[in-house]
């Protein structure tokens, strides 16, 4: 019996040994994003917690280079730099680069970032509560100031204009975004469930839920969410009053996620659509817009990969 152990566990030690050299490709491929480039407490701060997966400069610790904990890092690095890649910083739009950082300060207040497996092996990659201010502050002041407007408010006129010279608002024939959701125009009669304020694009937004959502909230039953929910996420302008009081503007997009596990099982269980401004246009080039949507909700994956916790109604 104890010869028998002791093979067994030889056999166990040479097969660890053997994918050893199984490694998977972790490059840095680009210089990182100079410090220069924020704030030193900014930097320091998004150098600590951010550039090992959302960078192009990885510093791996001698247990993140063990087979196979190197392949979950890999995935982990892949899956980062794919939604956000400081390295390519200055490459990003002004307004990409302020929606980038809104998104991640509000999946840092979720505490969905930095990942808990990620900080339970590198506790000084996790952000303190002053930590968080120090971002919060940064990210203000990328936002847009806001006063009076004259061309919003205009904007804002013409569109009611039109809206009501229009005989019916409701296309003849329904947009229908690429992976083949088409615009659902009951969304307007839907319970209100939540809300929410981008200060880095100006906008206000509402969030609504159909009836089997708005039930699912009442019997606490959303996460998992059941078939048949559906959410539609509402974008206005702000506009800004002499007075600084701030209301809802144009029309900007609306965007939707519904629920059916089977029907999108491909995409996470949820049918994802944009369609922008009043035209409705569908978003997107192709169906593989999806990976965006998702990418994006991924780290609120335990929560169903829904981001806004709704009113209790």
């Amino acid at each position: 019996m104890k010869n028998k152990k002791t093979k067994v566990i030889l056999v166990v030690f040479t097969v660890l040994l053997l994918v050893q050299f199984v490694r998977p490709n972790i490059s840095n491929q680009y210089p990182s994003t100079p410090p220069e480039t924020f704030p030193n407490d900014v930097a320091a701060i998004l150098q600590r917690s951010c550039y090992d997966c959302h960078s192009n400069t990885v510093h791996l610790r001698w247990f993140d280079r063990i087979t196979p904990v190197n392949w979950l890092v890999a995935d982990h690095v892949k899956r980062g730099r794919s939604v956000l890649n400081f390295s390519l910083w200055d490459k990003m739009e002004k307004p990409e680069q302020a929606a980038k950082l809104w998104e991640s300060v509000n999946q840092v207040i979720a505490g969905v970032m930095p990942l808990e497996s990620y900080t339970s092996l590198h506790p000084e990659a996790k952000i303190t509560a002053g930590d968080l201010q120090v971002l919060k502050k940064y990210v203000i002041t990328l936002a847009p100031k806001q006063r009076p407007d004259t061309a919003k408010n205009k904007t804002q006129e013409n569109q009611y204009s039109q809206w009501v010279a229009s005989a019916k608002n409701t296309p003849a024939k329904l947009p229908e975004a690429p992976n083949g959701v088409q615009y659902i125009p009951e969304y307007k009669d839907w319970t209100p469930i939540s809300t929410t304020l981008r200060v880095d694009n100006g906008t206000i937004r509402i969030i609504y839920g159909n009836d089997i959502a708005v039930k699912a909230i009442r019997q606490h039953q959303t996460n998992p969410w059941p078939n048949g929910s559906i959410l539609a996420k509402v974008a206005w302008d702000q506009l800004t009053t002499a007075e600084g009081n701030i209301t809802a503007g144009a029309f900007k997009q609306v965007e939707y996620m519904i629920k059916d596990k089977e029907k999108y099982a491909s995409t996470e269980g949820w049918g994802w659509a944009r369609f922008k401004t009043p035209a409705l246009k569908p978003y997107g080039a192709n169906a593989l817009f999806t990976t965006e949507c998702i990418n994006c909700h991924r780290p609120v994956k335990n929560n169903d990969f829904v981001f806004t916790a709704p009113i209790q109604h």
